[in-house]
């Protein structure tokens, strides 16, 4: 069984986080191209983490995203203190603030299967699991990445964002789940490109705040037994 680092980074800036990320994702890489021209006795195993944090309040604009999908100019974003990156994973924009619990797993997908699409439906699964110990009903949108609520209907709503990067299959970015995230900022974008379905968190669907620290421990419990490793 892989053994995974975790570590809770806190309230972080993005920036910040993002080149935290960058420095694990590449040592990793350069590992494993290292490993390549090793006798296989002689590999150094890679070692996977998974990083949660809170961000202060931030855009942030997918590689594939529309830049007019973010609603409001320059000016308003420094008048309300939201900082905006241009950044290397999948999908469009969306936002991250305090309350919502921040997951960056940077894993070497060698340890488990070696599919992006089964580690996105993975990574969805875990968050589907943890919203049924609410008594809440989770689902996947056809076509969409993310976590929903009441898809196929006039009430359908986002609670978890999803956009990955992954290099040599070792991936990094993740997913941003709404637990007691104010939901006003949202309000600039169209979030994840996406006009016809709104946002919503997990306090506002229970009706009551959350701690954080308690969801944090179940997304950990869940993200560990479907990928099938052990906290180092």
């Amino acid at each position: 069984m892989n053994n995974v680092v975790f570590k809770n980074l806190g309230n972080m800036s993005y920036k910040q986080a993002w080149d935290y990320q960058e420095k694990l994702f590449n040592q990793i890489v350069a590992q494993k191209s290292a490993n390549r021209k090793l006798p296989e006795e002689e590999q150094i195993k890679t070692q996977d983490y998974l990083l949660f944090v809170e961000h202060p309040p931030v855009f942030t604009l997918g590689k594939s995203g529309n830049e007019s999908h973010l609603l409001i100019n320059h000016k308003k974003l420094e008048e309300e203190n939201i900082d905006y990156f241009k950044i290397n994973r999948g999908g469009d924009i969306t936002y991250h603030g305090p309350g919502q619990l921040v997951g960056y797993p940077i894993f070497n997908l060698d340890h488990y299967f070696t599919d992006i699409h089964k580690y996105l439906r993975f990574l969805e699964e875990t968050i589907i699991l943890t919203m049924a110990e609410y008594g809440l009903v989770g689902e996947r949108s056809p076509g969409e990445t993310g976590v929903w609520l009441d898809i196929g209907k006039p009430t359908a709503r986002k609670i978890c964002a999803m956009g990955v990067r992954a290099s040599r299959w070792v991936t990094m970015h993740g997913f941003a789940f709404n637990v007691n995230t104010k939901l006003t900022h949202f309000g600039y974008i169209v979030p994840c490109g996406i006009k016809d379905k709104a946002v919503t968190t997990l306090a506002l669907e229970l009706g009551r705040e959350v701690p954080l620290t308690e969801v944090q421990e179940k997304v950990k419990h869940h993200l560990a037994a479907l990928f099938q490793f052990k906290f180092a």
